[in-house]
């Protein structure tokens, strides 16, 4: 139940942020977070500064999903009034929101999907800092531990379960896509779903919400009540990828490389649609996965798709991998444009192999324990300038050390487009500088080039200025 005093301002439209806003409202858990102790609560509501403001942001994010904006930092320029503070109380949690966001209230109450998204944050946020910085359970100084992190954090938002079947189908792509690339999201997803796949995302608007989005109406066609529609995200990127409407399980990870874990994880098969950056970022995730000699018996059926007219879009990627990786890459994908009963079909198949896989060798459905992943993609990367510019993207050396550093330097792209401090950075101290040698960095540049001239960086393209520049390269990003 909330309880708003007042609405004031007004919403605009277009792009900008809304400015209606609540000045006062407060509302409880429902089914989370609501069996807790006086100490429990005690400490949420004692949180220090930097926690506090972590949740703040990510619950901004939240309460402002229907919000177009992808610049985390016009989102929280626009509500700096925004606060919120924890009450224990003797019947439970609850929490005081003020200035929040208009559009997450309809008749004086929130939202329901916005309330359980609000607390879903909460558990995530303070649980992972509790047992990060109080009980030091978390060891994030190695694979292994970060992998069990990754577990913990899943099996606590109850995303790992025991009784699950596989067929979760995670789905990659661009925020930023065309009406066309939209619509056929849509209807993969809607293909999916009349073959009983759940969906899992990046929870945010595009290709994250469109398999979604078709999934939910095939279910209801099929009268599948038991649906997933797992949505995960990060703190420095949910603002400019708040959780869409559709989100059913979402989870908060620490960090962009515990999300790309948790995505590949709990994944039976990967579905990319087009994208910009952090699309270009996941694909090399799951290769750098793929491609290990440690992972050459597992399992991860992963699938390319988009419209008959984007056909080009995966033609450059699949050129780019090929130029940087060598041409055996192409043994870990397939392409299907155009046809998305075709893709939920080879889906359907796929999984079949997946599942008799990990009953012949005792693997959990629900989390890949036994699949490999480099500490190199693990471990946490800061885009700074000087990180940035020392990436070495040339093929003199291993592959799984380009793969990461290709990595690298799309997470860092990523940061300088949307996310609030490198976007700050990116203004205070010019582009990135990206640097590289030979076919990497002249197919880099090309990738770069195209992502920018279609669109593909940002919502509003018209107003996009490039956050890097590729050395040798600097007009080709302009």
């Amino acid at each position: 139940m909330t309880i708003p005093d007042q609405c004031a301002g007004e919403t605009t439209g277009g792009n900008e942020v809304t400015l209606a806003r609540i000045a006062r409202a407060s509302v409880r858990p429902v089914q989370t977070l609501d069996l807790l102790t006086q100490r429990e609560m005690d400490s949420l509501a004692n949180a220090d500064a930097k926690l506090h403001e972590l949740f703040r942001r990510c619950a901004l994010a939240i309460l402002n999903t229907d919000g177009y904006v992808d610049d985390a930092r016009k989102v929280y320029e626009a509500y700096a009034d925004f606060d919120l503070r924890v009450i224990p109380e003797p019947r439970g949690l609850k929490l005081e929101l003020f200035n929040a966001p208009g559009e997450a209230f309809v008749d004086g109450k929130m939202i329901e999907g916005i309330r359980h998204h609000l607390f879903s944050a909460l558990r995530d946020v303070v649980y992972t800092e509790h047992k990060l910085a109080e009980q030091q359970t978390f060891d994030l100084s190695s694979s292994e531990g970060i992998t069990d992190a990754v577990f913990r954090i899943l099996r606590n938002a109850n995303v790992v379960r025991s009784n699950v079947q596989p067929r979760l189908v995670v789905c990659w792509g661009g925020h930023s896509i065309s009406r066309i690339e939209y619509d056929y999201s849509k209807t993969v997803g809607y293909s999916l779903g009349l073959r009983g796949f759940d969906i899992c995302t990046g929870c945010g608007p595009g290709a994250m919400k469109g398999p979604m989005k078709g999934a939910a109406i095939a279910h209801a066609k099929q009268l599948n009540s038991e649906t997933r529609y797992v949505g995960l995200s990060e703190p420095g990127i949910i603002a400019a990828e708040s959780p869409n409407a559709i989100v059913n399980e979402l989870v908060i990870l620490p960090d962009i490389e515990k999300r790309l874990e948790a995505f590949v994880r709990v994944a039976h098969a990967i579905l990319v649609f087009p994208g910009g950056v952090g699309t270009a970022e996941e694909i090399m995730f799951l290769l750098g996965i793929k491609m290990h000699p440690a992972n050459a018996h597992i399992e991860l059926p992963l699938i390319f798709t988009g419209p008959a007219e984007s056909a080009a879009y995966f033609e450059q990627i699949d050129t780019f991998l090929k130029d940087c990786l060598g041409d055996d890459v192409g043994r870990h994908y397939t392409i299907i444009n155009g046809d998305p009963a075709a893709v939920a079909r080879a889906m359907k198949g796929s999984i079949k192999g997946l599942r008799r896989q990990r009953i012949e060798q005792n693997e959990s459905f629900s989390y890949s324990w036994t699949m490999h992943i480099p500490e190199e993609l693990q471990q946490p990367f800061l885009p700074t300038h000087e990180n940035m510019a020392a990436l070495a993207l040339h093929r003199d050396q291993p592959a799984h050390q380009l793969v990461a550093n290709l990595r690298r330097a799309f997470s860092g792209i990523v940061a300088g487009n949307v996310k609030d401090f490198g976007v700050r950075a990116v203004e205070a101290h010019g582009p990135y500088q990206l640097h590289g040698a030979g076919e990497v960095v002249a197919g880099l540049a090309d990738l770069l080039e195209g992502f920018v001239r279609d669109g593909r960086m940002k919502i509003d393209p018209a107003t996009y200025r490039p956050c890097f520049e590729v050395a040798g390269q600097p007009e080709s990003t302009q």
